[in-house]
């Protein structure tokens, strides 16, 4: 099952955030191979996306970043979203690690 996480992402600003990717026992997975995607939508049965840009940034630790740009932050709507973060491991083998709520806050400088 994958982890719960609440992310806040500032309309306008760049966003970065750093996942670690553990087993049950939590220890760090080692994502040597391994291809992380995310996106975000305003429900589950949104039709549009908003894709997070995701690389696995310490192979032996576990570790995913998860990034948007300014630019694409500005874009967003404030509010609430839905994220989940994918992991594809060499052999094929697709695992959802991380799910949750994104808040958009809205940014008073244009």
């Amino acid at each position: 099952m994958a982890a719960f996480s609440e992310i806040v992402i500032e309309q306008g600003a760049t966003f970065n955030t750093t996942i670690n990717v553990e087993d049950t026992a939590g220890a760090a997975i080692n994502l040597y191979g391994y291809t992380a995607n995310s996106m975000m939508r305003k429900s589950y049965y949104s039709s549009s996306a908003t894709t997070i840009t995701s690389t696995v940034t310490g192979t032996a630790n576990g570790e995913v970043t998860l990034s948007v740009s300014a630019t694409n932050t500005a874009s967003l709507t404030p509010g609430r979203y839905v994220y989940d973060v994918i992991i594809t491991s060499p052999t094929s083998v697709v695992t959802r690690v991380v799910e949750g709520i994104v808040t958009v806050l809205p940014s008073v400088t244009r």
